[in-house]
């Protein structure tokens, strides 16, 4: 065999070689990356589980909300309505002359100029202060007026009870 023919095999068994050891990389390579691959599919998937109970966690809490708001919504809406309803009894009494609205009088107020003595008369049994009767018109009125104040306070207590719950939930 001559140099050339010696070197030829020379050349042939290194690209062989060299062949051999790229495939040989390459099938390492190969597993690596699939190795790799498995990995970030795995951490994929825990980071979709963990985003998907967060959310679930948030959708029951906004669940757990919307209820409570609701079963306060409707205690307040039966207080309003109660309110009213006590209201307009109270009315239809003042209009019936079966309920007297009376407010007490200052005997000692010399502005007023009221006649009525200071002190309890033989003919009653009441020993209190002395009270004289509204007309009924203006015990409408007053009526009218601490109904306006029932329906404010009702809203007032649904705000805060609505605040109350939002703030808590956040």
């Amino acid at each position: 065999m001559t140099i050339l023919q010696k070197l030829a095999v020379l050349l042939v068994a290194m690209g062989v070689a060299f062949g051999s050891a790229w495939q040989v990389q390459t099938w390492r390579y190969d597993g690596k990356l699939a190795n790799q691959a498995q990995l970030h599919l795995a951490d994929l998937s825990s980071i979709s589980n963990a985003a998907t109970a967060q959310v679930q966690a948030e959708q029951d809490k906004r669940l757990d909300t919307e209820q409570r708001l609701l079963a306060a919504d409707q205690q307040h809406s039966r207080e309003f309505t109660d309110a009213q309803r006590n209201q307009a009894a109270l009315r239809d009494r003042l209009a019936t002359a079966d309920l007297r609205l009376s407010v007490l009088l200052d005997a000692t107020d010399s502005a007023s100029r009221c006649d009525v003595p200071a002190t309890p008369g033989t003919v009653g049994v009441v020993h209190a202060a002395r009270r004289t009767q509204l007309d009924p018109a203006h015990a409408q009125r007053v009526i009218g007026i601490t109904d306006a104040g029932d329906q404010g306070l009702i809203a007032l207590r649904a705000c805060q009870a609505y605040a109350k719950a939002v703030s808590v939930a956040r």
